[in-house]
């Protein structure tokens, strides 16, 4: 397992975030964990990538992880090849031309302030960023917010290949049950700072409940 999450526990003051959660991603696999808004979702990002502390539980991580933020976090006044060299800080090598390779659409925009992109392009550029860092997992924090389907169609087919071309785990963090369901392969329902439900994807959307609740479907 890349991440392995076991009984986790946050507080947000006497508020519990999150309540006895656990969840697993391994070498090349692609998992969702979808829930409304306030369910949970990011505080567990947050916590998994050490920004927020835990109250109790274990999480273990055994290879590199990146993150994809929700909202993305670009630096609006630095251009593109600058805002995707921020991704590789810890890396030797710092030279961008990989990501243009894999994602081609930011080539002729690697001098533009990121401030001036679309808002599909600059999920595009938080997306290279994560790349740069040569992750073993990519964690994505709301992938689809605020684009149309036509690039979240596009942001989905480039996780694809990335997955099936490098290996690439992958944890999507997602409102939108339906596009996560149809991208992993596995997934985890998360209500309330609690996992409800879990299993393969094609199971879950199946489940009248899960369907009712996320897929805007009757019970």
């Amino acid at each position: 397992m890349i991440v392995e999450v076991r009984d986790l526990v946050v507080h947000y003051g006497a508020a519990t975030a999150l309540d006895g959660v656990s969840l697993s991603v391994g070498e090349g696999e692609m998992v969702a964990l979808i829930g409304a808004n306030g369910a949970g979702k990011t505080t567990l990002v947050n916590t998994v990538c050490g920004v927020k502390q835990a109250s109790g539980g274990r999480i273990d991580v055994h290879g590199n992880l990146a993150l994809v933020p929700e909202g993305r976090h670009l630096f609006a006044s630095l251009s593109v090849d600058d805002n995707l060299r921020l991704g590789a800080w810890r890396q030797k090598k710092r030279t961008t031309g990989h990501v243009y390779d894999l994602l081609p659409g930011l080539t002729k925009l690697r001098n533009r302030p990121a401030g001036r992109l679309s808002g599909g392009e600059q999920q595009m550029v938080a997306l290279g960023r994560a790349l740069m860092a040569c992750p073993d997992l990519l964690v994505i924090d709301e992938m689809s917010l605020g684009l149309a389907p036509k690039i979240v169609a596009d942001l989905a087919a480039h996780l694809r290949d990335r997955n099936t071309t490098d290996g690439l785990a992958v944890l999507l963090i997602e409102q939108n049950a339906q596009l996560a369901l149809d991208l992993c392969a596995r997934a985890y329902v998360l209500e309330a700072g609690r996992v409800v439900a879990e299993g393969p994807s094609g199971e879950l959307a199946g489940s009248p409940e899960v369907a009712a609740a996320y897929l805007g479907l009757e019970a």
